[in-house]
């Protein structure tokens, strides 16, 4: 057993600086040198395990084992999601339906803000909450660039869209894991992630379409934005609090697409909104030339894989097949040979390190069921199939070993005590941690690329140092989650998502230099707000038992 250190140096400040280095150096590589994702990951892994083995004492068969863990995990579920993504994508491209589906959007407005607004806000909250794990960014990044968007926007406001939803994706996933290590009551964890989120659901929409439109822009369609936020904000709100944490998303997400739809079929704005930024009478719409059987059939497949994504990640329907098909792998070297030791914890507790290959229960298996039923749907045959699945991984290798590279170097810096070093330098901040402790949520996501991760990673350390400065557990908890969402713009494993999504590969670093300041300034925000919580609205943090 090899127990973890977190200040080697003997210097919390140097202990500090050597453990951002892997970090540095990746975004570093991406966003100053423009070294293509794949490398610039490899070279963070490389300065990980180097810091790890060298600095922070972890014996070096066990940063190999923590490494392969970690590019496992990238490659099973994260890349099988993607793959499958990607390969109904190219299936309704083929057969020329997302052309279609392109033109049917396009009926219910020629805006580009409102097709924005629809499709990466409402549209992608669904997909968080049915499936999470990259899901949404994947499929609007898509269906944007299929709209005509450039693959830089097409994954920027992708990414920037998705945040709100994050901390209730996936059925409440993130909420669940941070009860699992805090300890706390899990209704009051929902309730209090949903007195903070609904006002960032309100804030998204807007900054979403200032990002593509500016001030002016935004200004000309203020009504259908405000309408998106309210119908978002408010289910958010009371579901969570009154509910759980579990259909959270699903919900609101609906009520949010109904609700502008039906908005828009009664209001349009008195000037159309170009890609180039061009704006044009809104009197010069005209039909997309396609009869209602063909529009129906381009949209087919989504809803094929929109039913499908939600059924399959139902916890019903995941312990159903994982009664069938769940094989679970202590990792040889690593599992519970790791001890995590207070501050970080309460008490000494060893750290787990198992692969669960739920090869049938996972969401990117209930996306290749969904892209091969839409497949017949759409008249292929098998070889044709086979083929297209070919020409896919073809498409994705160098995605998938990016993202393998990537959550190897996640994995390293958490089992290494590298992450638990940066937490703790937030952790001293005293009075302003309500402020600091929500960007260590930021941190968690931006390292692991994962709101459940980091919720996992620093949840018991929150709720630890938010006793000892009197500060409500559950507010502190929350806001990691919360804070966290706003992570997932610039974690490197959403940003390859992006950029294969949108078959711009090579030009992460543009796309993270387009998000990054959005990231930290949301980040920021949502740092005052928990402050405000904390010290001036205190009845706000109060929990209902």
């Amino acid at each position: 057993m090899w127990t973890q250190s977190y200040d080697p140096a003997g210097n919390a400040a140097v202990s500090t600086a050597v453990a951002a280095l892997p970090v540095v150096v990746l975004l570093g590589a991406l966003a100053l040198f423009h070294i293509r994702a794949h490398v610039a990951a490899l070279l963070g892994l490389l300065s990980a395990m180097v810091v790890a083995v060298a600095v922070f004492g972890m014996p070096p068969a066990m940063a190999l084992a923590t490494a392969a863990y970690g590019a496992a995990y990238g490659l099973f579920p994260i890349g099988w999601i993607i793959v499958n993504v990607i390969f109904l994508y190219h299936l309704t491209e083929q057969r020329g339906l997302f052309a279609v589906l392109r033109a049917s959007i396009t009926t219910l407005t020629r805006d580009r803000r409102l097709q924005l607004l629809l499709v990466a806000f409402c549209f992608g909250a669904f997909f968080e909450g049915a499936s999470g794990f990259g899901t949404p960014v994947a499929v609007t990044g898509a269906i944007l660039m299929g709209l005509g968007f450039s693959p830089l926007l097409a994954s920027g406001l992708s990414l920037i869209a998705n945040t709100a939803p994050v901390a209730f994706g996936a059925l409440g996933t993130p909420i669940i894991a941070l009860q699992s290590v805090t300890g706390l009551d899990l209704r009051q964890l929902s309730a209090m992630a949903g007195r903070q989120l609904p006002v960032f659901s309100m804030i998204v929409p807007f900054w979403l379409v200032c990002a593509f439109a500016g001030v002016r822009g935004m200004l000309g369609v203020w009504p259908a934005v405000l309408v998106a936020g309210l119908s978002f904000a408010i289910p958010q709100l009371l579901i969570s609090n009154l509910h759980g944490p579990w259909l959270v998303d699903v919900v609101s997400s609906v009520i949010s697409m109904t609700a502008v739809a039906a908005f828009l079929r009664v209001w349009r704005p008195r000037e159309r909104w170009g890609l180039a930024g061009v704006e044009t009478s809104s009197a010069e719409d005209v039909g997309h030339g396609h009869t209602r059987r063909e529009v129906v059939r381009a949209w087919v497949p989504w809803m094929i894989l929109s039913g499908v994504v939600f059924v399959w990640g139902l916890p019903a329907t995941k312990a159903l097949l994982d009664r069938f098909a769940l094989v679970r792998v202590n990792v040889p070297g690593l599992h519970n040979l790791v001890q995590r030791v207070p501050p970080v914890v309460l008490r000494p507790a060893l750290e787990p390190a198992v692969f669960n290959f739920n090869w049938l229960s996972a969401t990117g298996s209930g996306i290749l069921v969904a892209a091969l039923v839409a497949g017949v749907v759409m008249g292929y045959r098998p070889r044709e199939l086979a083929r297209a699945y070919g020409e896919t991984l073809e498409l994705v290798r160098h995605s998938l070993l990016t993202i393998a590279a990537m959550l190897a170097l996640g994995f390293t810096t958490r089992y290494s005590g590298l992450d638990a070093t940066l937490g703790l330098a937030f952790a001293r901040t005293g009075v302003l941690y309500p402020f600091f402790g929500t960007l260590l949520g930021w941190l968690g996501v931006a390292l692991t690329g994962s709101d459940t991760s980091s919720n996992v990673l620093f949840g018991s350390l929150q709720r630890i140092t938010a006793e000892q400065l009197h500060l409500p557990p559950v507010l502190m908890a929350s806001a990691n989650s919360t804070g966290g969402v706003m992570g997932k713009m610039v974690d490197a494993q959403s940003i390859v998502v992006a950029s294969t999504a949108t078959r711009w590969y090579g030009h992460e670093g543009e796309i993270l230099r387009y998000v990054f300041l959005h990231s930290l300034a949301l980040a920021c925000l949502m740092g005052l707000l928990v402050s405000l919580q904390a010290y001036v609205f205190p009845f706000t943090s109060m929990v209902v038992r």
